[in-house]
């Protein structure tokens, strides 16, 4: 490896180390009112590295920005174990629906295999997902489809 392969692999190795810093703030949500995150960012005051010379690529932050604005759902799916009153009681419990609307989901549940009982930001939604198989429901998240 020569000196010129080097300093070509160091400035790959900047740029990638950029691409990644903004992937992690992007992912982070952590309110920044007035200064008040406890995340330092990248060249932030706190930051005493010069700032990088690569510039992430235009087409992975439109990649990124596009995956993180699609909205997600929850999918609850059919069981043997669970009675379908309980399943409407989590439904009631942890959504907040009415009983006609936990008793519908249910039913779709119940009749279809599945049911889409929430959509929303990933974040949320992987939430949601836990909360259900902390209930002891099976629940997987996916993309709407547009």
């Amino acid at each position: 490896m020569g000196c010129a392969d080097t300093v070509e692999s160091s400035e790959l190795r900047e740029q990638r180390m950029a691409v990644v810093a903004q992937l992690v703030e992007r992912w982070l949500v952590v309110p920044d009112v007035a200064g008040s995150s406890p995340v330092d960012r990248p060249n932030s005051r706190h930051d005493r590295r010069p700032p990088s010379s690569g510039s992430p690529s235009p087409v992975l932050d439109q990649e990124l920005r596009a995956s993180l604005d699609a909205p997600w759902v929850l999918i609850v799916w059919n069981d043997p174990i669970n009675l379908m009153n309980y399943v409407a009681h989590v439904f009631r419990s942890y959504f907040g629906y009415s009983r006609e609307e936990a008793e519908r989901l249910m039913l779709l549940v119940h009749h279809e295999g599945h049911a889409v009982v929430a959509s929303g930001p990933r974040e949320e939604i992987e939430r949601h997902a836990q909360a259900m198989h902390d209930y002891g429901l099976q629940a997987t998240i996916a993309k709407d489809a547009p």
